[in-house]
This record gives structure tokens, sequence and C-alpha cells, in this order.
């Protein structure tokens, strides 16, 4: 699996694209209307560890951490600075975001609230994503474990992607993550948004050679 070329200015802006992505599911986990398949686990784990809120941060570090050390163990060629840019800081910028949603959210706000928040959550997540993805410096480790996977049972990643995806969302909400209106939107519509954004990304972010 070929990457593009690490640079300073690289690894900057995937790190950007993944301060986004933390945002984006801190404010998802914190209008409790729900969480993307990849946020419902760390939730599940969160809740499961019986960590508050709070500490969402270190539930994300601790299944990356984990997955990446699958990853190194089971398909080591998928490894990458990439990798590690991605899940080395991703803890702190949940942390981050919950700090901002705590800042930003009024407490009575309700179900408007909510839905604000949750919106902006998943326009993060799904931009954060196009960003890291355009860079083209790695993979993450959940990518990483279902292209493991792929390579295994020799089937379209797409394919294994959707069942993959599925069984995080019922692995998350078993172990009490939330699970709601925005674990179905971000099923359905993530792939297409991300996929539009990278497009567009890559003409602003990437200068091809003249």
């Amino acid at each position: 699996m070929e990457q593009g070329k690490v640079t300073a200015k690289s690894v900057l802006t995937a790190l950007m694209g993944v301060l986004l992505v933390g945002v984006g599911v801190a404010f998802n986990n914190c209008a409790g209307l729900g969480n993307d398949p990849v946020g419902i686990v760390y939730d599940g784990i969160r809740n499961a560890g019986g960590m508050d809120a709070e500490q969402l941060g270190l539930a994300s570090n601790m299944v990356n951490a984990a997955l990446a050390l699958l990853v190194f163990i089971t398909g080591r060629k998928y490894i990458s600075v990439g990798t590690l840019v991605y899940f080395l800081p991703y803890g702190f910028f949940v942390e981050i975001g919950i700090l901002l949603y705590q800042l930003l959210a009024p407490e009575a706000g309700g179900l408007a609230v909510q839905i604000l928040f949750s919106a902006a959550g998943c326009l993060l997540l799904y931009l954060g994503v196009a960003v890291y993805i355009t860079m083209d410096i790695g993979v993450d480790p959940f990518t990483g474990i279902v292209l493991v996977i792929r390579d295994a049972v020799k089937k379209e990643y797409r394919i294994v992607k959707v069942i993959f995806d599925i069984c995080m969302i019922v692995l998350g909400t078993l172990l009490g993550g939330k699970l709601g209106a925005v674990t179905v939107i971000t099923a359905l519509t993530a792939g297409p948004v991300i996929q539009y954004f990278s497009g567009k990304l890559k003409k602003l972010l990437i200068r091809e050679p003249s």
C-alpha cells in the first residue's frame, strides 16, 4: 500500500485533521444523541471501565494503543508515521473537544443545543478524516485493522468496512456506549461526505507536479 511523501507540512496538516476528528467525536459524545461507529466503542470502553465522561480521551487512547499493537503484530506493513500521528495525540484532542463543549454549550439549551453540537461534531469528524486521508501518510489503527481483516478474508475493502462498522456499533452498544440518531446518520453519510471533502481538499492542499 503506497503512501505519499512524509514532510513536515503533511504531518502538521494531518495532525490538524486528527484534532478536528477528536473534537468532533467529543462533541457528539457530549451532545448525547449517539456516537459514530468508532466513537461508540470509545464510549463503551469508558463506560465499561467505570470512567467518567471527561475520561473519554483516556478510553480512546487505550483502544487505539491496543489496536495499533494488534496491527503491528498481524500487519506490520500498515504501521507508519501516519499511525503514530493519529493515535498518539488523539486522546488529548478529545479532551480539548470536551472542554470546548463545556465552554460553548449552554447548560439549559435542551434538544436544540444537542442537535447543533451533534451537527457540528459530524461536520468536524468528516472534515478531519478527509484532511488526514488527503495527506496520505498512513492509516489510523481502526483502518489498519480493517485492512488486516481484508487481507485475511480476501474480500473487497468496502464490504469488510461495512461489516466491521456494524460489529463496532454492536460491541460499543453492548459495552454501554451511547447509541442514537448520530450513529445511524454517520453510518449512512460518512463515506460519501468524506469522499466529497477529500476531493475538494486534494485540489487545495496537494500541488500536482508540473
